[in-house]
């Protein structure tokens, strides 16, 4: 597999797909290529677009220098999108979405912007994160306990059923979730503690130029889209579309088409 450099000296493992104009996918929290949503969708995808999925630094093929900033993800997405020509569509996805924005933010060269359901809680419809879950979390990786920082990140984060999470433990999967647990803090800086309940900041990301199509899931839950709804109406120009049917695991069948025709140079 190809690899690139970001700025920090870390080595990223990238995948190119598919010909026409670049577009470059970010993952969320526990996905790498191989085990990752952007998989399935940059396969939808690459008939119209070169489309590069990557490990996000800490995962998969990519290295973990460390300390970690924030600053140094949206590097390591500038580092793609310098190996997709310069200049490239962007999509993110969950926690992947939130990264993306902040990127496009500070001036990354994309001339589209699309994100699917950043998990902002925005309002009382769920309960907020609890103010210990940073440190927490934190305190598990620096223990070395993957598994207690995957089940925090599956209870707390994602508020998924402790019979559910107890299950997961003797599934298949739950080796790899653990392989790259201790990059949980990562996607916790990235949202930036806007799971709190409180709504957006205005003008949080106003460098945000290029055309930005916000996307969220109709079956997917009420905290949710009132986050993805309040971030479009919070970005000036930009378009929002509720896919009917789907929820945060979206399916790339019901994806890729919406996102064909927004990256599809005019």
């Amino acid at each position: 597999m190809p690899t690139t450099i970001s700025a920090d000296g870390t080595t990223l493992g990238y995948t190119r797909l598919g010909t026409g104009p670049s577009l470059v996918l970010v993952d969320g929290a526990m996905c790498y290529r191989g085990s990752t949503p952007n998989d399935a969708i940059a396969k939808e995808l690459a008939g119209r677009f070169t489309v590069f999925t990557f490990d996000r630094r800490g995962r998969g093929e990519s290295g973990n220098t460390l300390p970690y900033d924030v600053e140094r993800e949206v590097e390591d997405v500038a580092a793609i999108v310098k190996e997709a020509g310069g200049e490239a569509g962007l999509f993110g996805i969950s926690s992947g979405a939130v990264l993306a924005l902040e990127a496009a933010h500070r001036g990354l060269p994309t001339n589209k912007l699309a994100v699917y359901e950043p998990p902002f809680v925005v309002d009382g419809s769920r309960k907020p994160l609890e103010r210990d879950y940073t440190e927490k979390l934190e305190q598990a990786v620096e223990n070395d306990n993957r598994a207690e920082a995957v089940r925090l990140f599956m209870r707390v984060g994602v508020e998924l059923p402790a019979p559910m999470v107890a299950m997961m433990r003797l599934m298949p999967a739950w080796p790899k979730l653990k392989r790259v647990a201790h990059t949980l803090p990562y996607d916790n800086a990235v949202m930036d503690g806007y799971q709190a309940g409180r709504p957006l900041p205005e003008g949080r990301w106003s460098g945000i130029a290029a055309p930005t199509l916000v996307i969220d899931g109709g079956k997917s839950p009420q905290w949710m889209r009132t986050g993805v709804s309040q971030l479009a109406q919070a970005l000036p120009g930009a378009t929002y579309r509720t896919l009917p049917g789907q929820t945060h695991l979206v399916k790339a069948k019901a994806l890729t088409p919406v996102l064909a025709e927004f990256f599809t140079p005019r």
